[in-house]
């Protein structure tokens, strides 16, 4: 299989579960139940779940007003996005030929 296949394949498997986590921790917030741990979610980001994370702190309105949650979230974004910057540039960038 394709690497990049298999790499956009762990980013929706893992932004689906980021989204569920999200949700789950959106509902307890509500019930005033048991919260995930911000670690929890963080890791779930870590892990290539952050677009799933960004779709449900817009979606379920979760997590946008703390700011050193959001922070870590962009920090985490941040290191994903610039590891993908040398692959594209390698894989766009050898188009002189």
């Amino acid at each position: 299989m394709n690497l990049l296949i298999l790499l956009a394949v762990a980013y929706v498997g893992m932004s689906v579960i980021a989204f569920i986590a999200y949700a789950i921790d959106k509902r307890a917030a509500r019930r005033e139940g048991r919260r995930l741990r911000e670690r929890t979610l963080h890791l779930l980001e870590l892990a290539g779940g952050w677009p799933g994370a960004l779709v449900a702190q817009q979606a379920l309105r979760h997590k946008t007003r703390d700011t050193r949650f959001l922070i870590v979230f962009w920090a985490i974004v941040t290191v994903h996005v610039l590891l993908w910057i040398p692959w594209l540039v390698s894989l766009f960038g050898n188009s002189e030929s």
